[in-house]
């Protein structure tokens, strides 16, 4: 046999191309091929041509031994090995791992029969040993690394929710810390705007808290709490939470009148959020004494848009294209975690909307929330799935 595999070699690697371009989204490349078919084929080759000389020891060190000793290191199943990992790493699946090897055996066999080469019991003996072990520890490794993958693609999800949690948390208790602050110093009323702020604050930290809680003991699908509000009454919450915080940095903040009548439908509190973080983010980063405004809108193209604005000086050159990327800070306060914008964006996202930032070189950014109008003529018209025109 190993006679005709030197022989053949050429055409029995073409006839694996074949059948494996046969399959569904399948196609051998030079990565594919490096450690399989011809790799396997030149070891087959040198186990049945040492034992045909009867060099039973160099062939066991080729193959490895019938039904595979964990302790014993063969050559095929180093390669073997390094295929399995290489196709993970490829995209392709176990039950393909299996086949790869047995588009060999059905190669070898096919051309055998069409030019009446005879094979001993002995050969496709050690042939089937070969295929055997070759297949264990390529289905072995592909499986340890596809677990291992999965582990750690589970491990990052993981730690990415904790992230989200912690740091929507944190922004909760800093308001509210800031408006129990306020109402002792100030000895303002526990009824007024701040002790408002105080609430919705606790009121946001005990429902992240059930939510987590709601998750530990079974995994739901996304709040559907959806709320039609209005976009003034939206704007003057936002506005009053972020005044504590720019109070406590020596900035302004202005805010625009915002036209009656305009309301959205949406997750409020997520959206609420969403354009705090942006204002916190804004008196971060803005110069000393400088000023923040806020300013909501509905435009004709039936959205209603949101803009922050702030003078930190302009942005760096490709701070737009990564700014909503998670765990980026660009300030030298780095005791947050960087998900502040990432978190707005989803939540924003999850309302249909938009969150885009532009650059005003050489006096600041504007971060710009876009959200449906509710009750626009456009929308109510459109069909199921059509865009804006």
């Amino acid at each position: 046999m190993h006679e005709f595999l030197i022989n053949n070699r050429d055409e029995l690697i073409e006839r694996c191309k074949a059948k494996v371009a046969r399959r569904p989204r399948r196609a051998a490349t030079p990565e594919q091929l490096k450690n399989g078919v011809p790799l396997f084929l030149e070891q087959l080759t040198k186990t049945l041509q040492a034992e045909n000389e009867g060099h039973l020891g160099d062939s066991l060190r080729i193959s490895g031994a019938s039904g595979g000793e964990a302790s014993a290191v063969s050559e095929i199943g180093i390669s073997a090995t390094a295929h399995g990992r290489q196709l993970l790493e490829l995209g392709y699946t176990l039950d393909q791992v299996v086949h790869d090897y047995g588009d060999l055996c059905q190669a070898i066999t096919d051309l055998a029969v069409e030019r009446d080469a005879p094979f001993s019991v002995d050969e496709f003996r050690t042939l089937n040993r070969c295929l055997d072990n070759a297949i264990a520890d390529a289905v072995t490794e592909f499986s340890a690394q596809r677990d291992l993958t999965m582990a750690r693609q589970f491990s990052a999800q993981a730690r990415e929710r904790l992230g989200f949690l912690v740091h929507e948390l944190r922004n909760s208790l800093h308001t509210a810390s800031l408006a129990l602050t306020a109402l002792e110093t100030g000895q303002l009323p526990i009824a007024g705007a701040t002790g408002a702020v105080l609430k919705r604050s606790l009121a946001a930290l005990t429902l992240l808290v059930e939510r987590s809680l709601e998750e530990i003991r079974e995994p739901t699908e996304p709040p559907t709490d959806r709320q039609v509000f209005s976009l003034a009454a939206f704007v003057a919450d936002a506005s009053n939470a972020a005044m504590l915080q720019a109070e406590a940095l020596g900035c302004s903040l202005t805010v625009r009148n915002v036209e009656p009548g305009i309301e959205i439908e949406g997750h409020r509190e997520p959206l609420l959020g969403a354009l705090v973080n942006l204002l916190q983010n804004a008196f971060k980063f803005t110069r000393p004494h400088t000023e923040v405004s806020l300013h909501a809108h509905a435009g004709e193209d039936g959205m209603v848009s949101i803009d922050v604005e702030d003078h930190c000086g302009g942005l760096p050159p490709g701070a737009v294209e990564t700014m909503f990327r998670p765990h980026i800070q660009r300030h030298q306060d780095k005791s947050g975690l960087g998900l502040g914008l990432t978190i707005a964006q989803a939540n924003v996202q999850a309302d249909g909307g938009t969150l885009s930032v532009r650059d005003v070189p050489g006096r600041g950014c504007v971060f710009t929330i876009r959200l449906p109008r509710h009750g626009d003529r456009r929308t109510k018209a459109r069909g199921p799935g059509e865009a804006l025109r």
